[in-house]
């Protein structure tokens, strides 16, 4: 396969990933009782509607054209009203959550089709392919949004698991440092980030499972 042609897999993979978890975000939203992200479009698979110009297009794009070894990127973040919830650190929890577990659902139900149909004479090697990247990249996306530091979705998640006092300090530090933290935890060093030397095997112990004799990263 060509390297156009892997380009192309890894940005529908990536558009189909972040859509399918921002949806879920807005999904659990509007269940929990809060309108806010039904109201601005965003309970919706369609992909424009969660596209960021600077996280979803502009720096992806720039790191693959200079060949960056390490591509990331985010979409929009789903926006929600915590006074419409009714325990507001709680639901903000099951909010963040809906993210990353939209992906896992996401990258088993294609694992399965994948399954059911490989080899198969209807599918060439592009449509094998983009399964594959489609499911690899909702995996990695799930774990790395389940990382406790704000403003991954982890944060959330964190916070919603600890008493209040504790959920109030831990907070307030996060929302301080998190970013930072998060940057040193993604710089590489010495070819690579910690937070992917810690996230591969992971990684691929899930990936073995979905796809058996896969290992990606």
């Amino acid at each position: 396969m060509s390297g156009l042609s892997s380009i192309l897999l890894q940005v529908i993979a990536f558009f189909a990933a972040i859509t399918v978890h921002e949806a879920a975000h807005a999904w659990m939203a509007y269940r929990l009782g809060d309108p806010t992200a039904k109201v601005a479009g965003r309970l919706s698979l369609n992909p424009i509607a969660h596209i960021d110009l600077y996280g979803t297009i502009l720096i992806p794009f720039f790191l693959i054209l200079i060949g960056s070894p390490f591509v990331f990127g985010w979409a929009k973040p789903v926006v929600f009203d915590p006074y419409n919830l009714k325990n507001p650190r709680r639901d903000s929890a099951l909010i963040s959550l809906a993210g990353p577990a939209s992906n896992v659902l996401f990258a088993i139900i294609l694992s399965i089709i994948l399954r059911l149909i490989y080899p198969s004479v209807f599918l060439g090697p592009f449509l094998i392919g983009l399964l594959y990247s489609t499911v690899a990249l909702n995996v990695l996306l799930a774990l790395f949004n389940l990382i406790p530091i704000h403003p991954l979705d982890g944060g959330k998640i964190f916070i919603g698991l600890l008493p209040e006092k504790e959920a109030i300090e831990a907070d307030q530090f996060l929302n301080r440092y998190g970013v930072i933290i998060l940057i040193f935890l993604i710089f590489p060093f010495a070819g690579r980030s910690p937070v992917f030397a810690i996230l591969t095997p992971i990684f691929n112990f899930i990936l073995n499972i979905l796809l058996p004799g896969s290992s990606v990263i």
